[in-house]
């Protein structure tokens, strides 16, 4: 199938951005307990989540990578974990501490990346990767209509992300004073 040269991986990444909101607004839907409308806000922010890997990999397929795609896909990426959980949180089905831990270090370390783009952007790690999926998949379990046997489970992935989320961010601060 033939994609119209207007559609670009960057295209699909502003696209993105742009549906965040139709996320928050299923999730807040008949105050935040319509069950049907929290499906519909998983499939969503599903959906942008798993677009976040097709932009990645169209870009680097096609030879497509850009400074602006370099730059905005993670900010992508923060403003949609970020839109979830504040949205979980002010709805009280997701603890603050964990909003507050998690957007801490990604506005930290985007800040970091930014303060250092003078010597060259650090690309995502593998870590970094993995722990933006573990953390849209933590994250998509409190969106989803879970009875409260299944809170084990719920918990148990979100602690894996917040372990991710820790050990990613020091390893980009190693990398970065590694090579300096």
């Amino acid at each position: 199938m033939k994609v119209p040269g207007f559609i670009t991986p960057n295209t699909l990444t502003v696209t993105r951005i742009l549906l965040i909101p139709f996320g928050v607004y299923t999730l807040f839907y008949d105050g935040g307990s319509n069950s049907t409308y929290q499906l519909i806000s998983y499939a969503i922010f599903f959906t942008l989540g798993m677009t976040d890997i097709v932009d990645g990999r169209w870009a680097r397929h096609s030879n497509k990578i850009t400074p602006l795609g370099t730059f905005l896909d993670p900010v992508a990426d923060k403003a949609l974990i970020g839109a979830a959980m504040i949205s979980l949180s002010i709805l009280d089905r997701f603890p603050w501490w964990i909003t507050i831990l998690i957007l801490t270090r990604e506005i930290g370390i985007t800040l970091f990346r930014l303060l250092v783009i003078k010597n060259g952007v650090i690309p995502a790690s593998k870590g970094g990767k993995i722990k933006t999926l573990m953390q849209n998949f933590g994250v998509g379990f409190f969106i989803l209509p879970l009875p409260a046997w299944l809170d084990w489970f719920k918990y148990g992935f979100i602690s894996v992300a917040i372990i991710l989320t820790i050990t990613s961010a020091y390893d980009y601060l190693r990398s970065w004073y590694s090579k300096r």
